[in-house]
């Protein structure tokens, strides 16, 4: 019996019997979910993360996202064997690996793959024979492949004889209560046969649906695409509103009307910009990587400069209000920016357009508060650090404050929109949410 069959046999008898030891390396958004559900299907699971606080409080089963709650920290711990660490040398004692981690882009909107490089250099230095490693993180096709195989084998053991390399991209959702990490259909790709065998073994033990694919590089282009698929979409309705808004016509009930077709048509919505890790980023990826065999994606890049503009036509229609309602600039005016996160009900600041906003309205003089039941206060982000600890206003402050206008950019349901009706002020409503919810639209302007 040669190494990598013996080697694949044992450890895929221990995943049939829940006996695999199992690591999660990132615990945000997507890591915590996946540990946390892990554990509560029966498993023996590691948190690893660089983040001493999170650690901390996960010891102290205190959740620090919603998707997580406290008791299902208090579960997972109750049903299986759950450790939160900051030294990954625990790795060593790990069947199964699975990284979570950030793949941003870099100023000049290019991959930056440094958390995952970092990652498998850790990942290297301490797992042993046997292993099973899964990348989660979204990105460009060829990813696992061609970057973290190379350095997970930089260790010195040999991939697909002494360890096995799988791809099953992350689906989460922040704010959906429909679906949960167990509910999401899991895509799965492996380097080889036995590596696909694996990867659908552990994930068919923690998830309803596994999907299997031929290949880690056809499992990355699953999620890119789905992705890709929203970011076009919201930029066609993005541009229609720029269009329609010229037109005098409001694009939201163009929407309503043309989703009561039943067939040929999928309703998207238009915002002030995209926001969260997946959809503003994920695109250029691929527009990225497709130079590499000489192809252009025009369609693709074309749709994220519509989107990243968004947010100019926002304060373009904020001035023109301002202007016509109140005879003031922008630069002597005082907004409050309802929302401040990138999406509804949840405290997610991910590329937020909400940030760009109040970023655009400061530098034009214009003084902001901003208004998010959500976001105590704005945290460290990769830009902006000029806002970190600007804090959100009460309602109360809210309500004795003297505003020009308010611009709303994330319809939270916990705001009270009558209250800020009541305020008497030109609003800017960038999601329609004063109208959804049948209020009167007098002082209310859509962009």
């Amino acid at each position: 019996m040669d190494t990598e069959y013996r080697n694949s046999v044992k450890l895929l008898e221990m995943l049939e019997s829940k006996q695999a030891r199992i690591a999660v390396i990132g615990l945000g958004y997507v890591g915590l979910p996946l540990a946390v559900t892990v554990a509560l299907r029966g498993f023996s699971v590691t948190g690893f993360d660089i983040d001493a606080d999170k650690i901390s409080r996960l010891e102290e089963e205190r959740s620090y996202i919603d998707a997580v709650t406290d008791e299902m920290l208090n579960e997972a711990s109750r049903i299986g064997s759950v450790n939160w660490t900051t030294d990954f040398s625990g790795l060593a004692k790990c069947d199964v690996i699975v990284i979570c981690v950030p793949t941003p882009l870099t100023r000049h909107r290019e991959p930056d793959l440094s958390y995952v490089e970092d990652t498998a250099k850790v990942i290297a230095q301490n797992m042993l024979e046997g292993t099973l490693v899964v990348l989660e993180s979204t990105t460009f096709p060829g990813t696992t492949k061609e970057v973290l195989t190379p350095v997970l084998a930089s260790g010195g053991l040999c991939p697909g004889k002494d360890f096995w390399v799988a791809f099953s991209p992350e689906r989460e959702d922040p704010g959906n209560k429909d679906y949960r990490t167990h509910s999401i259909p899991k895509i799965v790709g492996g380097d080889s046969e036995i590596s696909r065998k694996l990867a659908v073994s552990f994930y068919s033990k923690v998830v309803d649906e596994v999907v299997p694919v031929s290949t880690t590089s056809t499992a990355e282009a699953v999620k890119i695409t789905e992705n890709i698929f929203r970011a076009v979409n919201i930029a066609l309705v993005n541009e229609l509103k720029v269009i329609y808004d010229a037109m005098g016509i409001d694009v939201w009930e163009v929407i309503d009307g043309a989703s009561t077709k039943p067939f040929g048509f999928m309703p998207f919505y238009p915002g002030p910009g995209l926001g969260g890790h997946c959809i503003p980023i994920d695109p250029f990826y691929l527009t990225w990587k497709a130079r590499e065999f000489g192809h252009t994606t025009r369609f693709i890049e074309l749709a994220g400069e519509i989107n990243v503009n968004m947010p100019q036509f926002v304060i373009s229609k904020l001035r023109e209000v301002l202007d016509l309602k109140c005879g003031k600039g922008l630069s002597t005016s005082r907004i409050l920016l309802v929302g401040i996160s990138y999406k509804k009900n949840v405290p997610d600041m991910r590329e937020s357009p909400s940030v760009t906003l109040m970023d655009m309205m400061l530098k034009s003089g214009a003084e902001v508060d901003f208004l998010d039941p959500h976001i105590d206060r704005i945290p460290a982000m990769r830009e902006f650090a000029h806002l970190l600890g600007r804090e959100s206003v009460s309602s109360v402050e809210v309500g004795d404050a003297d505003y020009d206008a308010i611009l709303i950019s994330t319809d939270h349901d916990a705001i009270d929109y009558e209250a800020l009706i009541r305020l008497n002020v030109p609003i800017v409503d960038t999601r329609n949410a004063i109208a959804r919810r049948g209020l009167p639209t007098e002082m209310v302007s859509k962009a």
